[in-house]
């Protein structure tokens, strides 16, 4: 990350409640955050979220090809909002497709959903109000 410092954290403990991640530091330092972020780990099983390694900068599951890094537990958003949240809470909702029918680049939508880029208001109600209309469609059928 530019201009920001190493973070040198060892981890004392980890756990999953409440489709969130913990982990506790060797400094005894309580941190988490929102499973959303990473759906492989939300929806793995018992054993595949046991079965971790740690670096020196972040914790990696093999079985499910995810990676958090220490960081990612300082971010300003810990829980998705806005548009984050609704997409990542209906994943039966399909970006690329939201995306074409707006007419708006699908990185962009991905970056608005991933909280790398926010949306100007404008443009959230412009999206939610795509999501409404499909959703209004769909009721129709």
């Amino acid at each position: 990350m530019n201009g920001e410092k190493f973070l040198k954290i060892e981890l004392d403990k980890l756990w999953f409640e409440d489709n969130k991640i913990f982990i506790c530091t060797t400094g005894g330092e309580t941190l988490w955050q929102s499973l959303l972020w990473y759906p492989r780990l939300l929806y793995a099983t018992e054993k595949q979220r046991n079965n971790y390694r740690t670096s020196f900068s972040g914790i990696h599951w093999t079985d499910i090809d995810e990676d958090i890094s220490y960081e990612s537990f300082y971010y300003e958003y810990l829980e998705p909002v806005g548009i984050s949240r609704l997409f990542l809470t209906h994943p039966e909702l399909n970006a690329s497709a939201v995306a074409r029918r707006m007419g708006i680049q699908q990185s962009l939508l991905a970056a608005y959903i991933r909280g790398i880029k926010k949306p100007s208001k404008e443009r959230e109600n412009e999206i939610l109000a795509t999501v409404k209309q499909i959703g209004e469609e769909l009721a129709a059928v």
